[in-house]
Formats: structure tokens, C-alpha cells, sequence
């Protein structure tokens, strides 16, 4: 059997698997200006951050209801505005006529999170409008500033979510930076730059590629190099047509239905899904938004809520699943124990109905979960699936059938 080099997974890295969706909170300074895009150099005044009913415990109600396990709020999005009385800039809520000035959002989304048991995510663009006019140092201690803040002020932060957009050619002190972060919180997860332990799918539908693989070769922009496991994230929006609150996008939504597919393309195929849910200008999630979310974590905890009673028998070509009694079967999740790896290089799902063999499904990776979905069978009697995979090295396969 082949023995190769297979990179070993964080505990954390591990832990982030399992909590498979989060919601994104698009809020800021963009949600009370409709129609502003990324860069577009337009000014929005601070006066105009005026939310009437901030309710972030609503927020992460919602995010519960739909059955996520982690939140990212957007601290400080590309156009700079802080919803946190930051001491190094005077573009934020403390210039803003909510709560004359004195309010502070990350308080608010982090005492939030706390109360209702919610992982902690922050979202940071180190990027923002006008930062390539600042002497390189200054702005390295302008972003360790206020990422101290962020990491002092408001206890334990889960993630750190880095969005690369604009940093393109760019150089920062990351060698400074990242040890600031490790230093001021030593379990915090990283997204995407530098010191990652989690990355970017590649795209924002929030869909994975069918052999996705959690082990890959380091970017340029990655401090420590070579092939390493990253947990891949899928991010999208309910609202395709927007990241922020837009009136234009009201009725421009993901069904429960299609929210429920997203998580069979991104959680389904070993990743984590991230979703974006923005709240309005009251500061409050739409009513019709958390809705629809809450009907789709419904619908993906009665879908596999209950697994299909089976036995297994492990055969040197794979493994043969049976029913004991007459039962219909259209899903198959499978998983690997990944704390020793992502070890698997291939599966295939096959019918057996007799003496007749029909392949139903195969692909290259199993990782965290891979559902696979086909047309429905009947097991029982002479009637079972057999599963075959094959490995680098020894590795478990688990197994689970729903109906």
C-alpha cells in the first residue's frame, strides 16, 4: 500500500468541522447607504449609522433556529467604519447619533453569542478605502491597534475572518501581525491569510467542487508553506444580489429548500457553510429572512435525524450493509476519522440486488461528511449496498443510510 506524507489536522481545525454552519452578519456603515459597492470611493458619512432597534440577541436567536453553530459579524468592512469605539480612527460608531455617540456593536454581538452559547466570529478586512496613501509602518500599527482592541476588549473570539479583497500587492508586516493575534489569543481559528487554519472554497455560492480536499499546498501568502490541511469554508448570501441589507434585494432570496441544497453541496462535500444573513436598518434580522433559515435547519435536521438500523460486514474488497427488514434507502453519509488525516483516495456506493451489482455513486474524497444522494432502493433480504474505498494508508470508514 502507498505510504505518503498526510498533513494532521488542529484540534481546533477538528472542532471547526463539526460546527458546519455559520451565519455571516453583513452590518455597518454600507447598510444605511443602498446602492454603495466595494471601492466605489462614494462617501458615506458616519451620521448615517442610526440602526432604531439594535437587537443582536435576535440576531443570534435566529442564527440557532436555522441550526448554526457559529456567527461572523463584519467588525470593520473595506470602507472603515468600526461598529466599535475604536481609539485609532474617528470613523465609527462614536461618531455616529446612535447611542449619542456612545454604543459599541461588538459588544453587543459578543455578550450576544455569550448568552445564547454561539461560537464568536470577527469579521476584518485588512484593507480599507484609502489605506494605500499611509506609510506602510503606520498602517501596520493602525491594524495591530485595532485588532488588539478587538482581541482585548471582548473576551474569548472563536475566528478571525480575513478578507483578502483589496490587499491584493499589498505588503504587510505579517510576520508582526500574526504574532500579536497568537499572542493575545492563542486558540483563536484564522481564515485565509497568512497563518490560516481555515480557507476560502474559491467561490461565494456556497457550493464546494464535487473531490474538494481539506489538504493542499500552501499560497504564496502562507507563512508556513508546504502541504498542509485546511478545512475548506463555501460563504454565501440569502439574498444573492447583496452582502449588505438592500431594499432593491427583498424579494430576490434563496428558498428554505435551496438553502437546504447549499448544505448538501458545501457541508455535504466535507466543508463548512457560511451564510450570509444581513440585518436591516432597525438592526434586526428580517422576520422573512430568519424565517426561511429557520425552515431550512429544520428540514436538514429532520432529514437525517433518524439513520436507517443497519448492520455492517467488512469484506476485503469493502464493506457490505444490510437491513435485518424491508426498508427503503436514497442517502448514504459517509465520514472518515480525520485526526489521523484525510487518508481516503476514493469510495464507490454499489446496489446489490442478487446477483445484479449497480454503482450508484463514487468520487475521490470522504472527509468531515460526503452525502450522497441516489434513486431510491429497497433493502432487506438479499438486497444491501456495498461499499467499497480505497486509502493511503489504513483508514475507518463510517457509515449511515437514511430513507
Amino acid at each position: 500500500m502507498e505510504r505518503s506524507f498526510i498533513p494532521l489536522p488542529t484540534e481546533k481545525q477538528l472542532a471547526f468541522l463539526d460546527w458546519e454552519v455559520g451565519v455571516f452578519f453583513h452590518f455597518g456603515i454600507r447598510t444605511f447607504y443602498e446602492g454603495h459597492t466595494d471601492w466605489d470611493g462614494k462617501e458615506m458619512p458616519a451620521a448615517g449609522f442610526s440602526p432604531t432597534a439594535l437587537d443582536c440577541r435576535q440576531w443570534i436567536a435566529a442564527a440557532k433556529a436555522g441550526g448554526a453553530k457559529y456567527t461572523v459579524l463584519t467588525a470593520k468592512h473595506h470602507d472603515g467604519f468600526a461598529l466599535w469605539p475604536s481609539k485609532y480612527t474617528d470613523y465609527g460608531v462614536k461618531r455616529s447619533p446612535w447611542k449619542n455617540g456612545q454604543g459599541d456593536v461588538i459588544k453587543e454581538y459578543t455578550d450576544a453569542c455569550r448568552a445564547l452559547d454561539m461560537k464568536t466570529g470577527l469579521y476584518y478586512s485588512p484593507a480599507q478605502a484609502g489605506f494605500e496613501r499611509t506609510p506602510k509602518t503606520d498602517y501596520d500599527d493602525f491594524f495591530i491597534n485595532q485588532i488588539t482592541e478587538l482581541l482585548t476588549n471582548y473576551g474569548k473570539i472563536d475566528y478571525l475572518w480575513f478578507d483578502g479583497c483589496g490587499s491584493e500587492g499589498h505588503s504587510y508586516d505579517t510576520l508582526r501581525i500574526v504574532s500579536a493575534i497568537r499572542s493575545l489569543q492563542p486558540d483563536i481559528l484564522l481564515f485565509n491569510l497568512w497563518d490560516p487554519d481555515t480557507r476560502w472554497v474559491g467561490n461565494e455560492d456556497g457550493m464546494a467542487p464535487f473531490d474538494a480536499s481539506c489538504v493542499v499546498r500552501a499560497d504564496a501568502t502562507d507563512l508556513n508553506g508546504g502541504v498542509r490541511f485546511l478545512p475548506y469554508e463555501c460563504d454565501c448570501k440569502l439574498h444573492p444580489g447583496s452582502w449588505f441589507y438592500a431594499d432593491a434585494e427583498k424579494e430576490n432570496v434563496r428558498t428554505a429548500d435551496e438553502v437546504v441544497g447549499l448544505y448538501e453541496l458545501s457541508v455535504g462535500r466535507g466543508g463548512n457553510l457560511l451564510i450570509n444573513i444581513a440585518p436591516d436598518r432597525t438592526g434586526k434580522i428580517p422576520a422573512s429572512d430568519a424565517a426561511i433559515f429557520a425552515a431550512a435547519g429544520e428540514k436538514i435536521a429532520t432529514a437525517f435525524a433518524r439513520p436507517l438500523t443497519i448492520r455492517t460486514e467488512a469484506t476485503a474488497s469493502g464493506v457490505n450493509v444490510y437491513s435485518d427488514f424491508e426498508q427503503s434507502c436514497s442517502c448514504a453519509v459517509l465520514s472518515e476519522d480525520l485526526r489521523r488525516g484525510e487518508r481516503i483516495r476514493s469510495y464507490a456506493v454499489f446496489y446489490r440486488c442478487g446477483e445484479t451489482e449497480i454503482l450508484l455513486t463514487a468520487g475521490k474524497t470522504v472527509g468531515h461528511k460526503r452525502i450522497v444522494r441516489f434513486p431510491c432502493v429497497a433493502l432487506g433480504g438479499e438486497n444491501r449496498l456495498f461499499v467499497t474505498f480505497s486509502a493511503n494508508q489504513p483508514a475507518a470508514l463510517r457509515i449511515s443510510l437514511f430513507g
